[in-house]
């Protein structure tokens, strides 16, 4: 019967399939298994917009029944009321987002840039609510709140909070101000986010001759014959413009002149002189945060964006990347200095250019730890990496993932499982994964929430999905990755725990809803069981012989796992910094590019590395603000993960010790944002965080105090 639903269900239409019965299938509540699942396979493209103004109507009602309500403000009425309100936008919210990130369309594009503004508005109306408002207030300042539970009083805490931050307590004048600014910046962060998948969409390094291909390995050569066939291309093979083709190509190339052009594709997204050229947009994004925190009473949009997080001040983050920026430059300079050797060795009358760094560091690396990529590729095969996640899953959380053919998806290459727990046997959520590139889909790797976690209303479980950009080769062929693939693969599904463990009543400090310099923790310390010997021996199995990695290679890893973390701290830390400089400008009238290398200069930014995200493809600070001036937070998060990882490896037996993953669980994982991540982070480790593990782990010095 399963195969008889997978084959439905697969050869059955995507998004925009014939609508069933109903006129309108995003306004069902989802049903199904599991609470109810999203009915992908019922909806069309055109019952999105009408779908979106219902369900926005049907918020803003709710919203004012709670405002309008004749009795006095309580906890139950007020609080736990809008913990229940917007449940059928957020459902239809959730499919629009499917389409803007996994699914995005000339078709959908229009409807995009229409909606969102819409969310904004929506948001404005119920925060710019002052009857709600009071209430909350009421609820926040009553002496009843003590009695409150004190995940109670967080929810309380982060509804007020949320309000005053957001303006409630400005005047009707700014009120309105504040209102048409995030309006206006809801239609600016979709035309930055279209703009950069066009140019990755259209832009792109074409391989016209066999000599073209020098050096690639065989799976990205195939990638690149797929893609110009794909593409329609009378070509031989096509790199498309997107991390997880170009990066590959950058290290194995043996044509500069090629490397050169693939570089300069990629770091120009968002930078042509064509109408998807972001500039002008993101300073007039930059003008806006700079009046609308001052609107909000803080001197820079910077201090606004901070105020909720666990930094709380610019200057803390700055002091924190500038003591790791030092060293991770030091380091630089160290690896170029031995890559130069090498170009020299080899008779090149070139310096190292950034088209040339990751191509002449495989080298270094393979000279120093007789280690290549193309020595670990042949073990990392998608497929048992994935069935590797969920070994640590269980072992660390007692998860168990069961694949299942009953729920609809939204394209043919997504896959869904149902999470149990595996000694009580019951269900605590689905998870859906999306692994590979396609037209429409953004670049990069990420973890979605469909649904949070909830007893408000019921035993609600989560719906998640990870989301990544891997290149399919031929049919039938395991997909091998990289190294580095793998981390990331591990680093999202971390974030998918993150939520899948959540044990918490209100969705609004559920899963992932923590502050935004502590969602990446959980995700980055999970990547430390990648390259665990449990991991390795099991699931890092060679392709072809089905044998496992030999602990030679192993060892060899290990020995090379500090190797090029300067050029990782630099390309990252260089865009943090810069993200902070641009939002801490009270004036922010600049030119872009000028802005950009004046600010690199001051660093003195090794001119062998550009910018992990340069300025018009920095979609983390211009698609949203959910990370605008708070970039810093993945360096934040892993200076907290480099010291959670000790726990385990200096005060505990290793990775896998049980009493210490059960504080993990306890104190991280399952507690969502229903305590302060600096209490809650306190309980786990029973010591403040310090940055020398952090150091210790990139293999930097130690600052002596």
């Amino acid at each position: 019967m399963k195969k008889i639903i997978l084959t439905l269900l697969m050869s059955a239409p995507i998004l925009g399939a014939n609508a069933q019965s109903n006129p309108n299938p995003f306004l069902n509540n989802w049903s199904g298994p599991y609470g109810g699942v999203p009915a992908f396979n019922t909806y069309q493209l055109k019952d999105l917009k009408p779908a979106i103004e219902v369900a926005i109507q049907e918020k803003l009602n709710e919203i004012d029944l709670i405002a309008n309500n004749s009795k006095p403000a309580t906890f139950e009425n007020t609080i736990v009321a809008m913990e229940k309100a917007g449940k059928k936008l957020s459902q239809v919210k959730a499919v629009f987002d499917i389409y803007s990130s996994n699914m995005n369309s000339p078709e959908f594009e229009p409807i995009e840039t229409e909606l969102t503004p819409k969310f904004f508005e929506t948001n404005n109306k119920m925060y710019q609510n002052t009857k709600l408002f009071n209430r909350i207030a009421a609820v926040y300042n009553s002496s009843e709140k003590n009695k409150l539970t004190a995940e109670q009083q967080r929810l309380v805490w982060y509804h007020y909070s949320n309000f005053v931050r957001e303006g409630a307590k400005a005047d009707a004048n700014s009120k309105a101000k504040i209102a048409k600014i995030n309006q206006e910046l809801a239609g600016l962060f979709t035309k930055f986010s279209q703009n950069q998948l066009a140019d990755e969409t259209n832009y792109y390094l074409e391989l016209k001759t066999e000599a073209d291909f020098d050096g690639l390995p065989i799976e990205l050569k195939n990638a690149a014959i797929a893609e110009a066939k794909d593409r329609k291309l009378n070509v031989l093979g096509c790199i498309a413009n997107t991390r997880s083709s170009i990066e590959p190509f950058l290290t194995f190339s043996n044509q500069r002149n090629l490397r050169e052009k693939a570089f300069q594709i990629f770091s120009s997204r968002g930078d042509n002189a064509n109408a998807n050229n972001n500039n002008a947009i993101l300073v007039q994004i930059l003008k806006l945060r700079a009046e609308k925190a001052k609107l909000l009473g803080f001197k820079t949009f910077a201090d606004w964006s901070l105020s909720n997080t666990m930094a709380k001040s610019p200057e803390k983050t700055l002091a924190l990347m500038e003591s790791v920026w030092k060293p991770a430059v030091n380091k630089v300079h160290e690896d170029v200095a031995e890559m130069q050797k090498m170009v020299e060795v080899e008779g090149g009358k070139f310096k190292i250019e950034p088209w040339d760094y990751r191509y002449y560091a495989e080298k270094v690396r393979k000279a120093k730890y007789d280690l290549d990529q193309n020595d670990t590729k042949p073990y990392l095969q998608l497929e048992k990496l994935r069935e590797g996640m969920f070994w640590v899953a269980g072992e660390m959380f007692n998860l168990n993932f069961k694949q299942v053919y009953n729920v609809p998806v939204f394209h043919a290459d997504v896959r869904v499982w149902e999470v149990s727990n595996k000694n009580t046997g019951k269900v605590i959520g689905v998870w859906y994964f999306d692994p590979y590139a396609r037209k429409g889909k953004r670049s990069g790797a990420w973890m979605t929430a469909y649904r949070d976690q909830s007893r408000v209303d019921g035993d609600v479980i989560t719906i998640v999905s990870n989301n990544c950009n891997f290149i399919k080769g031929n049919e039938n062929e395991p997909i091998l990755i990289s190294w580095d693939d793998a981390s990331t693969l591990f680093h999202e599904f971390g974030h998918a725990l993150h939520g899948l463990c959540s044990d918490v009543t209100y969705p609004s400090l559920s899963g992932t809803n923590t502050p935004r310099d502590y969602v990446e923790f959980p995700s980055q310390i999970l990547e430390r069981w990648l390259a665990t010997p449990e991991v390795l021996n099991k699931f890092a199995l060679h392709y072809k012989t089905g044998e496992p990695m030999p602990m030679s290679l192993v060892e060899r890893i290990e020995k090379a796992s500090t190797f090029n973390e300067g050029f990782s701290t630099v390309e990252t830390i260089s865009s943090a910094l810069v993200d902070m400089k641009l939002h801490l400008l009270e004036n922010p009238d600049i030119d872009p590019k000028q802005f950009e290398k004046q600010t690199l200069d001051q660093l003195n930014m090794p001119s062998e590395i550009v910018m992990r995200h340069r300025i018009p493809q920095f979609g983390h600070i211009f698609s949203g603000d959910d990370y605008a001036s708070g970039y810093y937070g993945y360096l934040w998060a892993d200076v907290i993960s480099a010291d959670a990882t000790e726990a385990f490896t200096v005060d505990g037996k290793g990775l896998y010790d049980a009493a210490v993953g059960k504080r993990l669980l306890e104190n991280v994982f399952s507690i969502g944002n229903t305590v302060d991540p600096e209490i809650a982070y306190k309980k786990f480790r029973g010591k403040e965080v310090k940055t020398d593990a952090l150091m210790r782990a990139r293999n930097f010095p130690i600052e002596k105090k």
